[in-house]
């Protein structure tokens, strides 16, 4: 595995952030036309103005303003942008971009032609406006821009449950009537909140999708502890929502500061830390998520975003968090957040999100109640086995031990051969599976799916762009809801079936896998692998650096098997397992 950064380690906690950000700001600026002779001087999309092979700007490029904005303006040590007046000029360029090249509603497109994105109309938007009144602009034209945009935001409703584009509208709606002195966006505002509110489940989480992500889960934290710093509603239930979340966020910190990952139901490692930031200053218990997820970034485990796409998300967020860095932390018992490494023993089940969370020790601890000395997963104590499990994802897990992750696991794979073509059958996808949950054992059932492959050809191409160009430019939202159906939604069944066992026995967890089929004649290869998810969605898939290490091979066993043989795997996890 690579080393970590000399100076990164060196970092305080509060700083790790900074330098994160601020090694991304040469890639923005790369992303960006500098010249101001240009047509398309202040465009983010590289591949629109410089390699010319789209035909349109993705309107979430605009979103990259605000972490120039910021950089010019903190003061931040070795910090080499601030208060440097091109890069203020840039932003101004880029707002300005935003503006001329949205429609003639305002909106933008993000992944095809008259898509009117709302993701995009929204990120970009905040952005533009935070960086208006960050850099106290004065521009007739960019304030226009606000108003019409907000005017389309309020009224536009996509497909698909996404809680943090809900709230993300409502805080873009907050800050432009605060800059216009308007109320005329009141009623969509509480409406918005209403439907954030609607959609958290009685768990905690909000629903993305199919279920519970914890890395968006994140963004819509900040979005909401935005408005509670705003004083923006007397609505009395945002502070007990914004509670409860954080609060449930809380179980998906793992100990070695990583955040999230392939077990959630988008398989982000998104971590927005600025809402926890926000939060800590009333509720202390949230800063514990942060300072475990700066040793994380530290240690070189924080996930990659520099892309052409989403490299603007967590650089701003980062900076927002040093800005707002809270100097006093300390956690409800006095004692300081980092000296709290290990936690209690203890389980966390989620059913409605599928996700069980189990923290037990290898070592003798309290007799549980059948008078085993071992530790019960209720009993008190400090945990240095930490399980967690989508049980609606086929039993998608990562296991931690003494801090450090032994196993990342995205269930059975399968390259099949399937009428002369290579499909991919999977365990990963989001299904109502039968399972059974006991203190020591933990079965999940069902089958594997078809993984979403599908990829974009000239003639594709051709024909999304005569459909946009034509009648589906009136109803960019049922293109969209189909593309969902197409790339991210719903599970097509496989003829492999599979149990999935977790036993707790001895101070370890074993599991055990049955995979059952009518013939593997034509199944090519199998293994299980760390990172092995399928589905589109924009902030997944991402390099982490846990996924180095290297898949669990299974063709050799499986070639050995008689048609109707089934596929039995059985791996301890003891002390002798190392990765």
């Amino acid at each position: 595995m690579s080393s970590p950064n000399r100076d990164a380690q060196n970092d305080s906690p509060k700083d790790c952030f900074a330098r994160a950000a601020l090694n991304e700001i040469p890639r923005i600026l790369t992303l960006l036309d500098r010249n101001p002779h240009s047509p398309t001087y202040g465009c983010f999309d590289r591949n629109f103005w410089h390699y010319k092979i789209v035909d349109f700007p993705s309107g979430m490029s605009q979103e990259f303003v605000w972490p120039l904005a910021l950089a010019y303006s903190l003061d931040i040590p070795n910090n080499p942008y601030y208060q440097q007046a091109a890069i203020r000029n840039w932003v101004a360029a880029g707002i300005l971009f935003a503006a001329r090249s949205a429609h003639g509603d305002a909106s933008c497109d993000d992944y095809f032609p008259f898509e009117k994105a709302g993701g995009a109309a929204a990120f970009s938007l905040l952005a533009c406006v935070e960086s208006y009144m960050l850099l106290d602009l004065d521009d007739a034209e960019m304030r226009v821009f606000f108003e019409r945009r907000a005017d389309w935001l309020a009224n536009h409703h996509e497909s698909g449950q996404l809680t943090n584009h809900q709230a993300l509208i409502v805080l873009c709606l907050e800050l432009i009537a605060r800059l216009a002195k308007t109320s005329k966006w009141a009623r969509a505002q509480a409406t918005r909140l209403d439907r954030v509110f609607a959609w958290q489940n009685e768990e905690g989480w909000f629903a993305e999708y199919e279920g519970c992500d914890p890395g968006y889960h994140s963004l819509t934290i900040w979005c909401l502890a935005q408005l509670v710093e705003l004083d923006a509603t007397d609505d009395e239930r945002l502070r007990p929502a914004l509670t409860r979340a954080i609060e449930l966020a809380r179980n998906f910190i793992h100990p070695d500061g990583t955040y999230g990952g392939e077990y959630g139901s988008r398989n982000t490692y998104n971590f927005f830390p600025h809402g926890f930031e926000l939060a800590g200053r009333w509720m202390p218990t949230a800063l514990e998520v942060n300072d475990r997820f700066a040793t994380g970034l530290a240690n070189g485990l924080g996930p990659c975003y520099s892309d052409d796409h989403i490299i603007g998300h967590h650089t701003w967020n980062y900076l927002l968090t040093w800005q707002d860095f809270v100097g006093d932390r300390h956690s409800p018992d006095d004692r300081p957040i980092e000296d709290s490494t290990a936690r209690p023993i203890g389980r966390v089940h989620l059913p409605n999100a599928g996700l069980l969370v189990d923290r037990r020790a290898t070592i003798p601890d309290l007799p549980d109640a059948g008078g085993n000395a071992e530790a019960s997963p209720h009993a008190p104590g400090k945990a240095n086995v930490e399980l967690y499990v989508a049980l609606n994802k086929g039993g998608t897990f990562k296991l931690f031990r003494d801090g450090e992750l032994l196993v990342s696991d995205t269930q059975i794979s399968l390259l099949v051969e399937d009428g002369g073509k290579l499909r991919n059958a999977v365990g990963h996808l989001v299904d109502t599976y039968e399972t059974e949950v006991s203190d020591r054992e933990i079965t999940i059932r069902g089958r594997l799916g078809w993984a979403k492959q599908t990829q974009m050809t000239p003639l594709k191409l051709m024909l999304l762009r005569a459909v946009m160009l034509t009648g589906g430019r009136f109803f960019p939202n049922l293109i969209r809801k189909i593309l969902q159906k197409i790339l991210i939604v719903g599970k097509d069944t496989t003829p492999y079936t599979f149990v999935r066992r977790f036993r707790w026995d001895n101070y370890y967890w074993t599991v055990e896998d049955t995979l059952s089929a009518p013939t593997w004649r034509n199944v090519r290869s199998a293994d299980i692998g760390g990172d092995r998810t399928s589905i589109y969605v924009v902030m997944s898939r991402t390099f982490q650096r846990h996924q180095l290490e290297p898949a669990f091979d299974l063709t050799e066993i499986l070639h050995q098997l008689a048609d109707g043989q089934p596929l039995e795997v059985t791996r301890r996890f003891d002390k002798s397992f190392t990765r």
